[in-house]
């Protein structure tokens, strides 16, 4: 068995016990209390429920850390060193869909860098993590991403633009340059988990834009220690500041990248 360290264990604790309520609340999606935070923007009673319990956890673990969360906004801690940056439920409209595919995403960020991070999803369990030179793991099992180099072979992951949300004629542009390149396209709605998969080797490689630093900051590191790399559009590695990212093994997130940055220009 792995032996986790302090930060993977209170991550660890703080998903697993939002994670009965969030099960609970999916089986009864159509009674859930739902607003409008924006054009096709939805927060749950779940959402707000699960953030709750979260921070109640990490507070208690780590009093003097400020954190960074989707609902709460930012909170600054005593400790100007550390925070938690916390998405408590990314894939918030496949939840309210009753789409059984979401996820808890949980990051500790210390002196501006992300140093340990988890996706936890729910339904089935699983806990990707990752610390800063100790390796990506799935529960026990170390992961290493997809060993494929031929984008032909590869199928790759990404998100669209809804209402309210994104550039649809930059975002075709990129769709048009990258599916004749590759064996499929997949939109599965949750960034954090779709980074966990290439991290995982389930996909080979992902892009998306319009992202927020709660959605990548777990997702990130997890693939950079699974083997991967992870750039900007433009191949630097401004990927919260720019809001935009492309993830995949050396090959694919080489060749990927030259597609997306060709189609952007």
């Amino acid at each position: 068995m792995v032996a986790h360290s302090s930060l993977i264990t209170v991550m660890e604790k703080a998903a697993r016990k939002a994670a009965p309520k969030l099960r609970r609340d999916f089986n009864e999606v159509d009674a859930l209390q739902v607003s409008r935070k924006g054009p096709s923007d939805f927060v749950s009673n779940a959402d707000k429920a699960a953030e709750e319990t979260v921070v109640e956890i990490l507070r208690h673990a780590r009093p003097d850390w400020g954190l960074l969360l989707e609902e709460g906004g930012e909170i600054i801690g005593n400790d100007a060193r550390s925070r938690w940056i916390v998405d408590p439920l990314d894939g918030t409209t496949n939840f309210l869909h009753g789409m059984p595919h979401f996820c808890t995403s949980i990051a500790a960020e210390v002196d501006g860098e992300v140093v340990a991070g988890l996706i936890h999803q729910p339904l089935t369990g699983e806990s990707f993590w990752a610390e800063k030179g100790r390796g990506a793991w799935l529960s026990d099992r170390r992961l290493r991403v997809s060993a494929r180099r031929e984008l032909g072979d590869c199928v790759i992951a990404t998100g669209i633009p809804y209402r309210g949300h994104g550039d649809r004629a930059a975002f075709a542009n990129v769709l048009n340059a990258v599916m004749p390149e590759v064996a499929g396209v997949r939109r599965f709605g949750a960034a954090a988990l779709d980074l966990a998969w290439v991290a995982a080797g389930r996909f080979d490689g992902f892009w998306e834009s319009h992202l927020s630093h709660w959605d990548v900051a777990a997702g990130i590191l997890l693939v950079k220690e699974a083997g991967g790399f992870v750039s900007d559009f433009r191949g630097q590695e401004n990927m919260v500041a720019r809001r935009e990212i492309i993830a995949g093994n050396n090959y694919v997130q080489s060749k990927l990248h030259k597609l997306v940055a060709g189609a952007v220009r």
